[in-house]
């Protein structure tokens, strides 16, 4: 999520690290924006800076042909349903590597909740951008979706990140920070269908989660007048 009060430039920097990074393809990757009130000039400066990410040189292609094929079909699908094409990554060719499967960085405005593209994960360079006019708005595109791994909010306001941080239903937040996974010795791990297995990976619930526990009651002193438990 990102306010009209947000830093444009560490906005702007963070969202495309966060979605173009390793081609899109790791788990945390941002690939759904949602715009609030006026960030043009933030959406400006995060396609001045998609544009100048070479594919084949500072990103690399995707893993397999139908991973390529199914990121430009939802690519496609989204054009037709009315998704404003900002940064177009299809049919993107490297010389020296005509048979590799690259797709570059692609961003698409004005896309809708009910598109696969903004709401499913797509594995790949691309960024979507939902736009609407409140916080409360955003919230609830981010507390409709069905995954909980992690959401983010960009503002200036610390009265809105702390509302943000209640109202987000997810199970990492971040604030100003485009990929929230703490460090050590905090959790990695999410909500809804964003979980796995039964706990968090790592830190104290990694620990539990691989710990055999033992319990103990234990009395020594048979004493009737005090309650058993004394």
């Amino acid at each position: 999520i990102v306010m009209e009060d947000a830093d444009i430039e560490m906005t702007a920097h963070d969202v495309v690290r966060s979605s173009m990074g390793s081609a899109g393809q790791r788990c945390m990757a941002v690939h759904t924006m949602v715009a609030v009130g006026d960030v043009q000039p933030v959406i400006d400066r995060i396609v001045e800076l998609a544009s100048g990410i070479e594919t084949g040189k500072d990103m690399g292609g995707v893993i397999t042909l139908a991973s390529a094929e199914k990121i430009t079909k939802i690519i496609d699908e989204a054009e037709k349903s009315g998704a404003k094409i900002l940064l177009d990554g299809r049919k993107v060719t490297v010389k020296g590597k005509e048979k590799g499967f690259y797709i570059g960085p692609t961003i698409l405005d004005n896309l809708t909740p009910g598109m696969p593209l903004a709401k499913e994960e797509i594995f790949g360079p691309v960024l979507s951008i939902l736009r609407v006019d409140t916080l409360d708005e955003a919230i609830e595109i981010e507390n409709n979706n069905e995954y909980g791994n992690a959401a983010s909010i960009f503002t200036s306001n610390g009265s809105t990140a702390s509302e943000f941080e209640e109202r987000a239903n997810s199970g990492m937040v971040g604030i100003n920070i485009g990929i929230p996974v703490p460090r050590e010795p905090f959790s990695f791990g999410g909500w809804n269908r964003s979980v796995f297995g039964v706990g968090d990976l790592t830190g104290q619930g990694g620990i539990h989660f691989w710990t055999k526990q033992k319990k103990i009651t234990s009395k020594w002193f048979i004493n009737k007048a005090r309650h058993w438990l004394g």
